[in-house]
């Protein structure tokens, strides 16, 4: 009866979350998968945990606490840096639930563990099941985990303002209707570069670009900060953001509508690739640290046979996951989108050594063709560039936007 309770607190954080009260500038409509998928699975494990025995039901009520801490964790996230609002209260009461479920499950396994077997053959047996539940744990229960943490919480405030010049603060919308709030330096050459993502990471080459002349824009991506919508840490629909900044800086008078570029770093210079893909209003594109956003992206040719099979089930249960916890499908394989940026120039900016799964851009500049250069950093870290050869990357990236947007 006790964890019953605890499963339907569980659910009705779900509820609240999804169709109650939605992300601003979303609708119940929109999270009919992210909802519905987990209402039932949770409904039927309701309906099975009083009819497992032994170590099933205990591994079923571990499952269903790891699922209700992870849910509650993106009320912690968002009470403890902007105070508790919307669905975070019952957020808040699924995490004790999962507490619930989780001792449940803890104590079942205790109390039905088999004890009349030889010593060697029960600690053999359980050392056995030991492996496999932190196998399964790794492989299933944490890419699942990643998926709902990734797809439910970003960063909550606008970060401290460190540009340094004179700019704007603005707002435009999306094609999903969704409100974008950010920074606008004006331009003072006639072109402009969308830095992305969000207002925190990009200031450094935003005051590096508005140093030469450049009118640069930062904003809030959706489900960040100040924007609508909900938050994919992958990314996944996010090109649509940079889409509607595109839209905006054509209609600004100090932007010359053919000179537009774009800087994007980590996922946002995934996100760049893709738009620019997509967006031929994108003249010049630079991308630092991009890497892999999901299951084709990751499972690389080079990858060693013996990390392969389980890789390759762990890489498609956090794609699932996201895909669900998200209502979206998987984007394109960067590799198929980086040839439809030619003729327009392209620049990719990585770390190697340091940076995790940076190796890729290898393959995007292949597949980008003749007008994409690769630069390769090997003492960088992660979107480090301009802080391991300052000199060089100003020289390199403001280069490169003089050429392509003069």
């Amino acid at each position: 009866m006790i964890a019953r309770l605890a499963i339907a607190v569980i659910a009705l954080h779900v509820l609240d979350d999804n169709f109650v009260q939605p992300q601003p500038g979303t609708s119940a409509s929109g999270h009919l998968v992210s909802g519905l998928v987990p209402l039932a699975g949770l409904a039927v494990a309701a309906w099975a945990l009083p009819r497992l025995q032994g170590a099933r039901g205990g591994a079923l009520a571990l499952a269903l606490g790891v699922f209700g801490v992870v849910a509650g964790i993106e009320a912690v996230h968002y009470a403890s840096t902007v105070g508790p609002s919307g669905d975070d209260f019952t957020g808040l009461l699924a995490i004790p639930a999962g507490a619930v479920l989780l001792a449940t499950g803890v104590a079942t396994l205790w109390r039905t563990r088999r004890t009349g077997d030889r010593r060697v053959w029960r600690y053999g047996r359980r050392a056995l099941l030991g492996v496999a539940a932190v196998v399964v744990a790794n492989v299933i229960a944490l890419p699942i985990g990643l998926g709902y943490i990734t797809t439910h919480t970003a960063r909550s405030v606008v970060p401290a303002n460190h540009l340094g010049v004179a700019h704007e603060n603005v707002s435009f919308r999306t094609a999903d209707a969704l409100r974008l709030r950010g920074w606008y330096i004006p331009s003072r050459n006639g072109a402009a570069v969308i830095a992305f993502p969000g207002r925190n990471g990009p200031q450094k080459p935003a005051r590096m670009l508005a140093r030469h002349g450049y009118g640069v824009l930062l904003f809030d991506r959706r489900g960040e900060g100040e924007s609508d919508g909900d938050p994919n840490a992958w990314g996944w629909g996010g090109d649509e953001d940079i889409k509607a900044a595109v839209r905006y800086l054509q209609s600004r008078p100090d932007v010359d509508p053919e000179r537009i570029g774009g800087i994007g770093l980590s996922v946002g210079g995934e996100l760049m690739l893709e738009a620019a893909a997509e967006t031929p209003e994108l003249a010049a594109v630079v991308s630092e640290g991009a890497g892999a956003r999901m299951y084709t992206e990751e499972m690389r040719e080079d990858m060693p046979a013996t990390d392969r099979p389980l890789m390759a089930v762990s890489a498609w249960v956090k794609q699932a996951a996201v895909a669900v916890f998200s209502n979206q499908s998987p984007p394109t394989d960067l590799r198929e989108l980086v040839g439809r940026i030619a003729p327009r120039p392209l620049l990719l900016i990585a770390a190697p050594e340091h940076g995790v799964g940076e190796e890729l851009n290898r393959g995007y500049a292949s597949a980008a063709g003749e007008t994409a250069t690769l630069w390769e950093i090997p003492e960088s870290r992660h979107v480090g560039g301009i802080d391991a050869r300052p000199r060089e990357y100003e020289r390199r990236v403001v280069g490169f936007f003089d050429q392509a947007l003069r």
